[in-house]
């Protein structure tokens, strides 16, 4: 099972982005089709952090449409949405230990812990950072 990144949903949204007809053409097979497929709720809640704020998008993307978008992709039968579960803490301390997470990428290993705590095979995205979490296989679906 493969899981999706916060930028993919980004590029979806924003016509200005790199890979804006790809990202949404992916999100639409996805959602579509019948293999499951996953999104973190950490990706969730960035997607809307990045599209609805002024500073990073002029104009910024209205908060009702971006729930629209998140909405038709929730609502397709083959995504699981992944969350914390009991055991994510010791998840959330193999990934910031050997991911040598400080900072900002704190973030990034929370995403990392999420995709192991449920067993994905795979994170598509085009942030190179995740490269530092061992036993997570990354892959740019636009490359």
């Amino acid at each position: 099972m493969i899981a999706i990144d916060t930028n993919i949903l980004v590029y979806a949204r924003r016509e200005e982005t790199p890979f804006h007809k790809e990202a949404k053409e992916l999100l639409r097979n996805l959602a579509e089709g019948d293999s499951p497929w996953a999104l973190p709720w950490p990706c969730i809640y960035e997607f809307l952090r990045v599209i609805t704020h002024p500073k990073v998008f002029d104009p910024p993307t209205q908060l009702e449409v971006a729930l629209e978008d998140l909405e038709s992709l929730i609502e397709a039968p083959s995504l699981l949405l992944l969350g914390e579960g009991p055991g994510h803490f010791d998840h959330m301390r193999l990934m910031v230990s050997t991911g040598h997470t400080i900072g900002n990428l704190a973030h990034d290993a929370h995403i990392a812990a999420l995709i192991r705590e449920h067993g994905i095979d795979e994170l598509w995205t085009t942030d190179r950072d995740f490269t530092r979490f061992k036993g997570i296989h990354i892959r740019n679906p636009f490359l």
